[in-house]
């Protein structure tokens, strides 16, 4: 079946697919009666391309070294070649016969085997390409894995010439690779692999100066080997996951949460496409390590896994991931044999029997694994207090639908994140954090006993749902609140305990209390990093953001720090050891440089993922706490707290400079940038006179000018700071279609009516009288209409309602839904986004042969892609005039995906409407799990760009004249 993950392949098979399209629809034309026209000339050109593809496919094989290229070309070669022939035979009955049934058949077989045939060529030639890659990847292994040898700076010279040619060229070739991928997340994970790779270079070969320099002291050197040790391993994790992202062929545009059961059942049909492949391998006595049977059985294997994963019965998880593991080890046993030309030994072709029907067995086991499952009924909450909030929410709004406990559950998890983050949470939040968290518990509870009662439908039940809903909303807003509270707090300072631990590491030998105080000064500093790791994580749970890169990054980068905190410790240690040693501490600044740009990058991501007015008020509600602890200290006459207390007023009023150039940074709207920068500017110049003015009571608390000169100073600065916020929060957005303003109540007149101009009027108002009764109503009169809503789609309660076994028009249905929360009416994304969900729906019938024809399926597939252009056209048109570099940046990402995907739809449905007389074939099934999987990645792809543009709405040129409205259809939990 075509793939389609390079730009090369692609390019390649779009023509080949048009052409192919065209006779197929000759062909369905034919079957009305209608003659097939002179099909000599086309078939020829075909017959000379096929002829020159064939001699070059031979010429490849001919100078190849790659047994795997050898042995997976030539069965694609001879079955392009004998569709060429066959086209040339349909072409010669149908000059003589232009109504022929055996031509058609023939030519409808051709066809089918000319875009098959090439799709498989261009993949055998595409994978012997990434494994010239990866030889060159694994030769910078097998350096890494001889770095324990180099003991002397001669080995370590040699060692870096012969590495560095090596290293330059795998960094040469996946960038290169990197360019030609289609997947845009595949592309993403070999930049960010590499570029580890390339960072952690210089601290490795630092690493090794280091361990050399100890040993050759006569100092013991387990520290320095510790931490070579690390290194090695870090880089070769990061080339084990470039050869394993290099070797990705497909990838699901899964949702962040996506349901259990798709996941399962996407994995389920992997399984299913692959089995063939990997028992013919195990099958072939001479069958390459690496060729695509191999690949295939242990794309089999990760399937498995991932359907173990999501197994609601535990005991369902353990057999399968027990059975993956002791295949796994016996196909390492069957390789090692292969390996030694012992492939067609009887211990071999045991082995691969074993082998063959344990994999029968895998295959029941996940079938029976997803039928449980899906009998249960049983969902996971989501993994983010935002989601559970949602499916909460949900299950309130009708608490009498049996959804398995999942809203239960999920009310339940946000009460328990609740209750975690306010541990850390100073009063009063974490009395009224606790408190919200116990009002919500306790209705749950209520409500959960009237739903086993029986009694989730009843008045009370509605009623406590409702209370429950709105308590719910409360405490994730107040979780927002605290963990906002918290950044301010944990990363009002990143730097200092590392630069405390510094000072400490080169205290001179013999100093007294040396040793305690580097033991004090490392304990805070991991104390320090963990804190920081672990409000980032649960900002990435709990903050709100709804940027899923952004959220994962934060999990990615915390984890680097969580890895790396350690080993900086360990080569400060090795500097305390021997403060002398010029090695050790060019390796600790590596180290320190290496932690402080993680950690930076740490505290952006955070800063990104929480809003940056709020972050600013909280940093100012920590400046006026500060400034109650000064004037404390002076009453006291405490020059050192009053001096700790001023440096962290200063510490947050930097915090909040950070911040502001943050937010100037992403912006490209002229008068923000400059708003928030002369804002910035100002509170920059008020920091120093705070801190001099500090200084100066420290010296004497008792004196009043200096006391008075400081609170002078102090207020400027907090008005400064609640300037900038000001200045930040202006760029909130500006509602495209502001309400009109009020009436003018001096201009209000009450005239009088008809029926009374002529006569008195009988009521005169007196003091709190009873307003007249209105007159009756006309008979012959005719109400007017009502206007027209402010909402449009009337038709959309057509939309086919979709069923557990059609997962295209599931798929359709999933972006129906997101696109109906908005109306059309000036919003050209969410029309076209509305418009392919139905086409989706459509093709969802003809690929089920629910209707249609051959040639209804290539139109559809068709106008599909084109739709797909014009939503990408529409989302790079919004993108173009949105001011927030990070919102339009996300917007491009999401969006620039969909044309791709959208020409891959129509290629797979060219190979669809082949199987004309295959239907039921393998082929055909794998033709259809290919559609399948690609119209979900697609209608994923248009759903997530539908929510980005909704996000990158509220920033855009106020003067570029470009309007898009988005007006919310109903409540989002109601849909």
């Amino acid at each position: 079946m075509p793939v389609f993950h390079t730009k090369t392949i692609e390019s390649i098979l779009e023509p080949v697919a048009q052409q192919v399209s065209r006779l197929v629809i000759l062909h369905e034309e034919a079957e009305d009666g209608n003659a097939m026209p002179d099909l000599a000339r086309p078939v020829q050109t075909v017959k000379l391309a096929v002829d020159n593809l064939v001699k070059v496919g031979y010429d490849t094989i001919n100078s190849s070294e790659d047994q795997i290229l050898k042995q997976d070309m030539p069965p694609a070669l001879n079955r392009v070649e004998e569709a060429s022939l066959l086209l040339l035979q349909a072409s010669e009955m149908l000059r003589a016969d232009p109504f022929s049934a055996p031509a058609r058949k023939k030519l409808i077989e051709g066809s089918r085997g000319i875009l098959q045939g090439t799709s498989s060529l261009l993949l055998a030639f595409d994978e012997s390409e990434v494994r010239k890659i990866i030889r060159v990847c694994k030769n910078v292994l097998e350096y890494l894995a001889i770095t324990e040898v180099v003991e002397r700076m001669e080995d370590l010279v040699t060692y870096v010439r012969n590495l560095t040619p090596v290293l330059t060229r795998m960094t040469k070739e996946v960038d290169a690779r990197e360019k030609e991928l289609t997947h845009q997340v595949h592309r993403e994970m070999l930049v960010r692999s590499l570029e580890q790779v390339k960072n952690l270079t210089p601290v490795l070969i630092s690493g090794i100066k280091t361990f050399i320099t100890v040993k050759d002291s006569g100092k013991n050197p387990q520290d320095t080997q510790a931490n070579r040790d690390y290194l090695v391993r870090k880089m070769s994790d990061e080339i084990h996951e470039i050869i394993r992202v290099l070797q990705l062929t497909t990838y699901d545009e899964e949702e962040w949460d996506a349901d259990d059961i798709t996941v399962m059942k996407k994995a389920q049909s992997g399984i299913e496409q692959k089995m063939k492949q990997a028992t013919d391998w195990l099958q072939d006595p001479a069958a390459l390590i690496g060729s695509l049977g191999d690949k295939a059985l242990h794309q089999v294997l990760d399937d498995a896994r991932k359907i173990a994963e999501r197994c609601t019965n535990p005991a369902d998880r353990d057999q399968i991931l027990k059975t993956v593991g002791d295949i796994e080890s016996m196909v390492d046993a069957l390789c090692e044999l292969r390996q030694l030309g012992k492939g067609d030994s009887p211990q071999a072709m045991s082995l691969a029997r074993e082998i063959q029907k344990k994999l029968g067995d895998l295959q029941n086991m996940t079938n029976v694994a997803i039928a449980n499952t899906e009998r249960s009924g049983i969902r996971r909450p989501a993994p983010t207090v935002d989601g559970k909030v949602e499916q909460a929410r949900t299950w309130l709004a009708n608490p009498g639908m049996d959804d398995k406990g999942l809203g239960e559950q999920a009310t339940r998890l946000v009460v328990s994140e609740g209750r975690k983050i306010a541990n850390s949470c100073p009063e009063p939040m974490r009395k009224e954090l606790l408190r919200l968290c116990d009002e919500t518990e306790i209705l749950t509870n209520q409500l959960a006993d009237l739903i086993r009662n029986g009694q989730g439908n009843s008045p009370q039940a509605r009623a406590i749902a409702n209370h429950l809903s709105e308590k719910l909303f409360q405490l994730k807003n107040k979780i927002k609140e605290a963990l906002i509270n918290q950044v301010a707090e944990d990363f009002i300072d990143i730097s200092t305990p590392l630069k405390h631990l510094s000072e400490a590491s080169i205290v001179p030998i013999g100093t007294p209390g040396r040793d305690q105080n580097f033991a004090e000064k490392s304990q805070n500093f991991e104390g320090h990093a963990n804190k920081l790791a672990d409000t980032a994580k649960m900002v990435a749970t709990a903050g709100g953001c709804r940027n899923k890169k952004t959220v994962e990054e934060i999990f990615k980068t915390s984890a680097q720090v969580d890895d790396l905190t350690p080993q900086v410790t360990t080569a400060a240690k090795i500097v305390f050891q021997d403060p002398g040693n010029q090695a050790a501490q060019e390796h600790f600044d590596l180290m320190k440089k290496r932690w402080m740009d993680n950690m930076e990058r740490l505290r952006g991501l955070v800063d990104e993922a929480v809003d940056s007015s709020a972050l600013i008020k909280a940093e100012e509600e920590g400046i006026m706490r500060d400034t109650e602890r000064v004037e404390d200290a002076i009453q006291m006459k405490d020059p050192p707290r009053i001096g700790a207390h001023a440096s962290n007023i200063a510490r947050r009023a930097n915090r909040v400079l950070q911040v502001a150039q943050q937010e100037a940074e992403n912006s490209e709207d002229p008068k923000y940038v400059d708003h928030v920068n002369q804002a910035a500017s100002n509170l920059r110049a008020t920091i120093a006179p705070m801190v001099q003015g500090a200084k100066g009571v420290s010296m004497n608390p008792a004196d009043t000018n200096a006391q008075q000169n400081w609170r002078k100073a102090n207020q400027t600065l907090i008005d400064a700071v609640r300037d900038v916020r000001g200045a930040v929060t202006v760029d909130a957005g500006v509602d495209q279609f502001p309400p009109p303003p009020p009436p003018d109540l001096s201009e209000l007149k009450i005239s009088v009516p008809d029926q009374f101009a002529d006569g008195p009027i009988m009521y005169q108002p007196q003091d709190g009288g009873a307003p007249p009764r209105p007159p009756l109503p006309n008979d012959n009169a005719t109400p007017p209409r009502p206007p027209p809503p402010e909402t449009d789609d009337e038709d959309e309660a057509a939309f086919p309602t979709p069923q557990a076994n059609q997962p295209i028009m599931m798929a359709a249905h999933a972006l129906h839904m997101e696109a109906k929360q908005w109306s059309s009416k000036d919003n050209d994304i969410i029309a076209a986004a509305k418009k392919m969900a139905l086409l989706m729906a459509k093709l969802s019938q003809l690929v089920r042969g629910e209707g249609g024809s051959k040639k209804d399926l290539i139109a559809t597939a068709k106008s599909i892609a084109e739709s797909s252009e014009e939503v990408t056209r529409l989302a790079k048109k919004l993108a173009a005039e949105c001011t927030d570099k990070q919102m339009r940046k996300n917007l491009l990402q999401v969006c620039e995906r969909i044309p791709t995907i959208g020409t891959q739809l129509k290629i797979l449905s060219t190979v669809k409407a082949t199987m004309l007389g295959a239907q039921g074939s393998k082929e055909d099934q794998e033709a259809t799990e290919m559609l399948v999987g690609n119209a979900q990645n697609l209608m994923q792809a248009v759903k997530e760009t539908v929510r980005a543009a909704e996000a990158a709405s509220i920033k855009i040129r106020v003067d570029s004249g470009y309007t898009i409205r988005w007006l919310r259809r109903r409540p989002w939990y109601t849909s």
